[in-house]
């Protein structure tokens, strides 16, 4: 700056502007002025800084704004892009989902099955690691009460018979105090069974069988056939048919004859003897039997046999008993009772007649409980 921006007079010194005095007047003096032209650039060229730096701050702001802009705009295109993406994702996570789902139901369902297949697993194992004397206890168990069933299904008390004896022989090859006591109640029960009496159906039948059998040569009272028929073991009684000896020789008829008319003269007088036979017989009714009526009766007689056998195999025998005695009754009044197979098959049916009872087959109870017991482990 030249001298004269400064006031006049060179440069002024510093001590001297700040020692002069300050005029008490309102009117400023001329060094005041000279300093306020003076410090007057000064302030311009602060003034213009100032400005050029708000200029500067204003662009920078400026440009900073649209910096911004431009980055919430990006922003905003990429929140967008991924609030699309989300959207996608979200669906791909429902569907996803859905699967995951399906597969876990199916997961759940394979764990289920798996589980079952465990428990029955587990069983299985279990029932192969039992020791040798649960097996015998269960095998005997399910035997008697097999027995027992078809037991009740026959009525014989063969099968529950046969079963404790197979129990009892199979437990004493075991030499243990739990079995021990099993085969004593086994040896108790058998002995209940035994004296219980029960009925063998089988050879009751046979018997019958036998009985039908033998109808047939039975002999009658009023026989009906040509032929005489004699008592079995009787031998003062002798045929009707066969001619005493010498008989044909005393057959009447002129000497003259030669032996073949002596012959037939002789059967002729034979066969007029057997016309007449004289029989006693106690009941009236076996003597007013007419001769074709033997036939039917002896059929009746065999069907009321097969009856009471039907009746007996099927455990009725009530009704056995009331065939069986109809047919004593008919032997009894139309057969001969002195012969030996009448009173043979008379026999036969009174035997089947005591014997054909209803009879119940007892429980093996002392074996069952000693089972549970030795079962339990007690």
């Amino acid at each position: 700056m030249t001298p004269d921006g400064l006031g006049g007079t060179g440069a002024p010194r510093p001590a001297a502007i700040l020692d002069a005095p300050a005029a008490d007047s309102g009117v400023p003096s001329s060094a005041t002025r000279a300093q306020a032209r003076a410090a007057n650039p000064w302030i311009l060229a602060g003034l213009g800084i100032l400005a050029t730096a708000a200029l500067a701050l204003a662009w920078n702001t400026q440009q900073r704004l649209k910096t911004a802009e431009l980055e919430i705009v990006k922003r905003q295109q990429e929140a967008g892009t991924q609030s699309a993406e989300a959207r996608v994702m979200a669906r791909q996570a429902e569907a996803s989902a859905r699967e995951n789902a399906a597969k876990v139901a199916l997961l759940e369902a394979r764990v289920a099955e798996t589980s079952l297949q465990r428990s029955q697993l587990e069983e299985l194992i279990q029932s192969l690691s039992r020791s040798r004397d649960e097996n015998v206890l269960s095998d005997v168990d399910a035997a008697l009460r097999l027995a027992l069933q078809q037991s009740a299904i026959t009525g014989s008390a063969e099968p529950l018979l046969a079963a404790l004896r197979q129990t009892e022989e199979r437990l004493a090859r075991y030499q243990q105090p739990r079995m021990e006591r099993v085969r004593r109640a086994a040896l108790q029960d058998l002995d209940r069974v035994k004296a219980a009496g029960t009925v063998d159906l089988q050879s009751l039948a046979i018997r019958i069988d036998d009985a039908v059998r033998a109808v047939d040569d039975l002999p009658m009272l009023a026989a009906t056939d040509r032929r005489a028929v004699p008592r079995d073991g009787d031998s003062r009684v002798a045929p009707a048919s066969a001619p005493a000896p010498g008989e044909a020789a005393s057959a009447p008829g002129p000497q003259w004859l030669d032996a073949r008319v002596r012959s037939l003269l002789g059967q002729f007088w034979s066969e007029v003897r057997s016309l007449v036979r004289v029989t006693r017989v106690d009941d009236p009714q076996a003597a007013l039997l007419a001769p074709e009526q033997a036939f039917f009766l002896r059929e009746n007689l065999k069907l009321r046999l097969l009856n009471a056998r039907l009746a007996l195999l099927s455990r009725q025998f009530d009704t056995a008993q009331a065939d069986l005695r109809e047919a004593q009754s008919a032997l009894d009044r139309y057969f001969d009772k002195g012969s030996r197979r009448v009173d043979f098959v008379r026999e036969q049916l009174r035997q089947v007649a005591q014997q054909s009872r209803q009879v119940s087959v007892p429980r093996p109870e002392a074996t069952l409980a000693a089972l549970a017991t030795a079962v339990a482990g007690r």
